[in-house]
């Protein structure tokens, strides 16, 4: 055996014990007469100790060795001398008596602590060294341990895994498919699956009440920090259920890893915001309820003071910084250059600062007394050492930008804690969104999300009506779930595909076979998917889910680790009938 014990294992009970490790050198320290060496594996470091008095040709030989050289001890296990409290393992330490090298390495381009010098385009090229920092690999085994804990909760509630096809048919909703061609069939190509939306469906058509999968999706779309063109969802559907059966199965599995994972217990249920009513009060369908600063509506008690932006504004909405009042202008200015950046779209920013001595002062006092200012400031619910800001303009644009002033500035008062958690449900979305570019409606999730039954009458009359029987599930501001109730019934499905801009044969070709299916006894049914690499990142405190993925793509959809996607050879482009045109 090449150990007998991992490096993070041995304790005092263990002294006098003759042992071996094996693993990589952390570091070394030569003290003259003695040198130190930390060895590193999965589980942790141990010190090894080599003794220039007993064995200088022993010692002589490991001071040559550098960083990451993979090497194997035999020693006695000693107490320390001088004990490391910050190390499980730091009460003992190795006596060598014996060691090989069992390869050694190159000097790696950049350290292997848990505080790196490596950028991150240098530690993606070499993630198999990031991967040896402490950082990265707690994070994988936080995301074995919480995918582990999944499927133990949902195995308790009776659901199965049923692995589905990676190979399937391309659908035109949605983001963009990553598509594979077919070498047998030539001129015809698979997609790889955004989800298994129609197959976790069908299984509900054959019976297959609770179904679960961990599962691989792919989405060929633009990439940000929560993004990556493959991810893994928690998949599930179940059958004969109600929306509410849903909720309360899929708030007890998020609960069941707050507690099996943090330690964290939730003794209520999850708060639940109509979808309205979060863009109304967060200005976004993912709020953060971390912190307060709930949006006001200033529209109908702001006007008539001969100050147009108001004036003509369709909308008028307040945010109430608490204990802001020492804002200097300086800090105003930058929040206002903000708020107008192009990707927040703000057209300016107005404030109202309550002195701490009754005093107020405001940027349109031009136009409002002290006692205007005072009643819209007690309008917008703000009290003495606040800061009031305001924003108008086009309703839905305003509430965007003022959403993202709220988190920067929850970012800046320190409001946005990560050891802290708000879980809550969103409720009630529309079930089309209106495309004005291609004249059209678009399934807001997807085309089989079922309307509530109350607002069925609508579809063919007044679309942009319906409510649909969807929910996502929010943590801190992220989408970590999200999911439906879904249409079983045929004539349903053919008016929901009508809505969407389908003929008949388009929707025969691309759903035939679930359309089918439906005819043959399909169950009341519906479900949810699950973000992991999400819901991993939020457990960890990381902001990007790439630092809980062990080997992800950049902003730039590449692997540099691997170099690709690469250019494959006119053989393969022969075998697959494909030829390439550079534009």
């Amino acid at each position: 055996m090449y150990r007998t014990h991992t490096c993070g294992e041995l304790r005092l009970s263990d002294k006098q014990k003759k042992v071996t490790l094996s693993g990589w050198i952390q570091r070394s320290r030569d003290l003259g007469g003695m040198t130190f060496v930390d060895l590193r594996d999965r589980y942790g470091l141990t010190q090894l100790v080599f003794n220039m008095d007993t064995d200088a040709s022993l010692c002589q030989e490991v001071r040559k060795l550098g960083r990451e050289c993979v090497i194997q001890a035999e020693g006695m296990v000693a107490e320390r001398s001088n004990k490391n409290p910050k190390m499980p393992t730091g009460d003992i330490e190795i006596q060598v008596k014996r060691f090989s090298i069992l390869n050694s390495s190159v000097t790696p381009p950049f350290t292997i602590e848990d505080e790196s010098d490596g950028g991150d385009e240098l530690r993606m090229k070499y993630r198999y060294l990031d991967l040896r920092r402490n950082p990265l690999k707690n994070n994988l085994l936080l995301r074995h341990q919480m995918a582990y804990e999944t499927r133990s909760y949902l195995n308790s509630q009776e659901f199965i895994e049923v692995e589905t096809p990676v190979l399937i048919k391309s659908t035109p909703e949605g983001a963009r498919d990553f598509v594979v061609p077919s070498r047998v069939n030539a001129g015809q190509f698979y997609a790889l699956p955004q989800s298994p939306q129609t197959f976790k469906q069908l299984l509900m058509v054959a019976g297959y009440d609770r179904y679960m999968q961990i599962v691989k999706c792919f989405r060929d779309e633009d990439l940000r920090a929560d993004r990556q063109p493959e991810f893994t969802q928690i998949d599930c559907e179940m059958a004969f259920v109600h929306q509410e059966d849903i909720l309360v199965m899929f708030e007890g599995m998020v609960k069941h890893l707050f507690k099996a994972i943090k330690g964290i217990e939730f003794s209520s249920a999850f708060p639940r915001l109509t979808y309205a009513k979060a863009l109304e009060k967060y200005g976004n369908d993912k709020p953060d309820l971390r912190f307060g600063m709930e949006f006001v509506d200033l529209t109908g008690s702001a006007k008539g003071k001969g100050f147009s932006v108001l004036d003509s504004a369709a909308y008028i909405g307040a945010i109430v910084a608490p204990g802001c009042t020492e804002y200097t202008r300086k800090q105003i200015d930058e929040l206002t250059d903000f708020v107008k950046k192009p990707q927040v779209g703000g057209k300016g920013l107005i404030y109202i600062r309550m002195g701490t001595d009754g005093s107020v002062k405001s940027s349109m006092d031009k136009f409002y007394t002290p006692e205007d200012l005072l009643a819209i400031a007690a309008v917008a619910g703000a009290t003495a050492g606040d800061l009031v800001f305001v924003m108008a303009g086009d309703k839905i644009p305003t509430l965007k930008a003022m959403s993202e002033l709220r988190l920067e500035m929850g970012n800046r008062l320190g409001l946005r804690k990560k050891n802290v958690f708000r879980p809550l449900w969103v409720v009630d979305f529309p079930l089309f969104e209106w495309d004005e570019e291609t004249k059209r409606f678009y399934a807001m999730h997807h085309p089989f999300t079922s309307p509530k039954p109350e607002d069925v009458q609508y579809i063919e009359s007044d679309p942009a009506r319906i409510r649909a029987n969807a929910y996502d599930c929010v943590i801190n501001g992220a989408e970590v779930g999200g999911g439906s109730i879904r249409i079983f019934e045929e004539q349903l499905q053919k008016k929901m595909f009508k809505t969407l801009g389908f003929t008949d044969e388009e929707a025969k070709r691309q759903f035939g076979f679930l359309m089918d299916a439906f005819r043959y006894g399909a169950p009341p049914h519906g479900g949810i998917a699950f973000g992991l690499d999400r819901l991993v990142s939020i457990f960890a405190g990381e902001d990007s889910i790439r630092d809980v993925i062990a080997f992800p793509k950049n902003n730039a959809g590449r692997d540099v680790m691997a170099d690709c996607p690469a250019e494959i050879s006119e053989e393969q482009l022969k075998e697959l009938s494909i030829k390439v045109v550079k534009l």
